[in-house]
């Protein structure tokens, strides 16, 4: 157990353990199976996984797979690999479809109990008959059938008599209850469809708030934690729990969900955005999605940190994207080796180099000089970025003038002799002298450059495709019904840059591009003989967060 007993949560688990309340804490997962994770799965993720491992207990790791039309095993996938990759082990992985023929005898004992009916209005009849928040619901007319014609009904349900919407099986609770979660809700429903993993043994499927709480008994979870909107849900929870025949009834803790500006968190959204082609796919690096993430360099420790600093509470609430952010930086800037890239090319000609060539020595990283060093080739041609010269520099420009000279990072000192133009007046090359006796930690010239800029040699330089992301989103805080229009035209550039060749060459996968940024080979689209780079992170950002 670990020092962390700051929310409400963990007091909860420790005053529960201290009265032997419970033997071992047991937590669980249970996402559907039906899209990616994204950064807010990663909240509850961190919080199930995290209290059960600090306090020597086990997570179930276990799919809601009670929806046949929208699930598949590409999801169930998907959703293991993003929770390995955040660093958790599990139980399992089970299902809710493990449990169909239980849940199935529970839902009979409710029938013989008179708690449940089966129920012939149509979708349309029942929300018609709910009655609103300040009224009360009313009866369904077939609320009163006998337990006989129930039992009956419900047999011939699952035997696929049906059709699709012609029967659903209900509790039988109160029509005037102020919680409108506990007007006689749906517990079964028909649904003729394949099911990714039981086939067409099945037609009729359990729904969430019935299935949920009879898994958590029956799988022994100690603290079942989700998240605020299931609040409400609490009471049908219990109810369901009370009025079968099982021997043990969980605990649920709910928190707030994860806010995030510039983002949406919904997998009916992000679908949306991937069935509408706005995005390349659930693990489009523009995405909230994990695996969107992932391939765009966020660290999966940046990410367990970001949600600790964030904490639980009762609270709702939206946290700057600019945090998450600042958390992936900090990560990143012990985490990711150096290395040189120019996104905006400009030659540079040396006219006084005579030399083949020669291989100057750099640090991976010069803060751990555990990480090793690298050689960069050096000739007389070479590239820097455009930004790094002016003909007419603003006040306290650092970097290359005319006449003026800067350090080549890990280098030489070279001065600009010559601007060459084409006809259309653009810059086509600088001519510069190099200055020998300048070498990078041998340095005997006197010189003084006024700032060190970043290059990359034109002979053994790789071209690059750099993908420049920003956010996809151009509204902070886009709607559920307008959210396509609130996205960000530009939220991706792509750069044809050249990158040194010890890049490609190394098994490290993130990098500082010094001076610009941080940036991920792509997991997806990189070749050796073609690499593409994704920008994680700017390298700086004035974000300054609380202090925590």
């Amino acid at each position: 157990m670990t020092e962390d007993l700051r929310d409400f949560i963990r007091h909860r688990i420790r005053d529960d353990l201290r009265a032997d309340a419970v033997e071992r804490v047991v937590t669980r997962f249970p996402p559907e199976p039906n899209g990616f994770l994204h950064i807010g799965h990663a909240k509850s993720i961190c919080l199930n996984f995290g209290v059960a491992q600090e306090f020597g207990g086990a997570t179930f790791l276990r799919y809601d797979d009670t929806n046949p039309l929208r699930e598949s095993e590409e999801f169930v996938e998907s959703i293991q690999r993003d929770i390995a990759w955040l660093g958790f082990g599990w139980e399992g992985p089970t299902f809710a479809s493990d449990y169909f023929e239980q849940l199935y005898d529970f839902a009979e004992q409710l029938i013989e109990r008179g708690k449940a009916f089966v129920c012939s209005l149509p979708a349309s009849g029942i929300r018609s008959t709910r009655g609103t928040l300040t009224e009360p619901g009313t009866d369904s007319p077939y609320r009163n059938r006998s337990v006989a014609e129930n039992l009956d009904l419900f047999r011939r349900m699952r035997a696929g008599e049906f059709a699709d919407g012609a029967h659903v099986l209900r509790a039988r609770i109160d029509m005037a209850s102020p919680n409108v979660n506990m007007r006689d809700p749906v517990l079964y429903r028909i649904r003729h469809a394949n099911h990714h993993r039981t086939g067409d043994d099945w037609c009729i499927y359990p729904m969430y708030d019935f299935t949920h709480c009879i898994c958590d008994a029956l799988e022994g979870i100690s603290h079942s934690l989700c998240t605020l909107e299931f609040e409400d849900h609490r009471p049908l929870y219990d109810w369901v729990l009370d009025n079968i025949a099982i021997n043990y009834h969980p605990p649920q803790i709910e928190f707030s969900r994860l806010g995030l500006e510039y983002t949406v968190m919904s997998k009916r959204l992000f679908s949306a955005l991937v069935e509408g082609g706005h995005v390349t796919g659930w693990d489009d690096p523009r995405m909230p999605t994990l695996a969107g993430m992932r391939r765009r360099g966020y660290p999966p420790t940046a990410i367990r940190e970001f949600c600790r600093r964030i904490g639980v509470t009762k609270a709702d609430g939206t946290i700057e994207y600019e945090f998450l952010e600042f958390c992936v930086r900090r990560d990143l800037e012990t985490g990711a080796v150096r290395a040189m890239a120019v996104l905006d090319p400009l030659r540079v000609v040396l006219t006084n180099y005579e030399g083949e060539g020669e291989m100057l020595p750099a640090p991976w990283h010069p803060q751990q000089p555990d990480r090793g060093m690298r050689e960069m080739t050096f000739s007389a041609t070479l590239y820097i970025e455009r930004e790094d010269f002016s003909e007419n520099p603003p006040p306290k420009y650092r970097r290359l003038t005319p006449g003026g000279m800067v350090r080549l990072r890990y280098a030489y000192i070279i001065v600009c002799e010559e601007v060459v133009k084409n006809g259309a007046g653009e810059i086509e090359e600088l001519r510069c002298r190099y200055v020998g006796e300048s070498k990078s930690g041998s340095d005997t010239s006197g010189l003084k450059p006024r700032g060190v800029i970043h290059w990359v040699d034109a002979a053994s330089a790789i071209p690059a495709d750099v993908r420049l992301f920003e956010r996809l989103f151009h509204d902070p805080r886009p709607g559920s019904d307008d959210f396509i229009d609130a996205l960000n035209p530009n939220s991706m550039g792509v750069a044809r840059a050249v990158v040194e060749p010890a890049i490609v060459a190394s098994d490290d996968e993130c990098f500082q591009f010094e001076r610009t940024g941080y940036f991920v080979k792509d997991n997806r689209d990189y070749r050796g003989d073609a690499p593409v780079f994704n920008r994680t992170v700017s390298l700086r950002d004035s974000y300054k967060p609380d202090k925590s």
